[in-house]
């Protein structure tokens, strides 16, 4: 066996003139180049999609919630009261329900944010331009996502799934999105 690790195999049959062992020997200087790619991924993946997949966990979490209106209730009309003690119960229940769908826009809005984060991967250095493809990519994953959450929702009693909250869950995306640019550009980020 010659001195640097390799086995000779040219007269075996295998058509090689040589192969390292273990493969470790012969290629260690791959090892090193690759080695930060591949650390590099999952430090990719916790730093933009975690937050992702997390904040998906929180939406999924309020979506099977069986008596998410109640508890919301419980909360949003004490404060509408406090504030307009005349307010009839009809109207309290509007403002209640008008919060929800507020709520709706800004859960989405996050998404959005998160997922055009994470598709964009910011890296330091000079600013780069604002890229309407990885916004509409954004959008895109949101609607998806928005849709499967109504999907979900037909399975869990005591709620519905609607087609007005995929587009109210779309809009509070592509609001998010919008102020995202639009405060982008007032900072001169892009």
């Amino acid at each position: 066996m010659p001195q640097d690790g390799r086995v000779n195999v040219r007269h075996s049959g295998f058509g090689f003139h040589s192969f390292p062992l273990c493969g470790i020997i012969h290629h260690s200087s791959f090892l090193r180049s690759a080695l930060p790619r591949i650390v590099s991924r999952p430090r990719s993946f916790l730093q933009y999609w975690l937050p992702v997949l997390l904040w998906m966990g929180v939406i999924f979490s309020a979506s099977g919630d069986t008596k998410s209106f109640e508890r919301s209730s419980r909360i949003i009309a004490p404060l509408v009261r406090f504030f307009f003690p005349r307010l009839q119960d009809a109207t309290v229940d509007q403002i209640v329900f008008l919060v929800r769908k507020c709520a709706h826009l800004t859960e989405y809005g996050v998404m959005a944010v998160l997922f055009w984060r994470a598709l964009r991967k910011p890296a330091r250095g000079p600013p780069r331009p604002w890229v309407w493809t990885e916004a509409r990519m954004a959008i895109l994953l949101v609607a998806l996502y928005a849709t499967s959450d109504e999907f979900h929702q037909l399975f869990v009693p005591s709620r519905q799934a609607l087609v007005t909250d995929v587009m109210i869950d779309m809009t509070g995306g592509i609001a998010g999105l919008l102020l995202l640019w639009g405060a982008g550009r007032a900072l001169k980020k892009w």
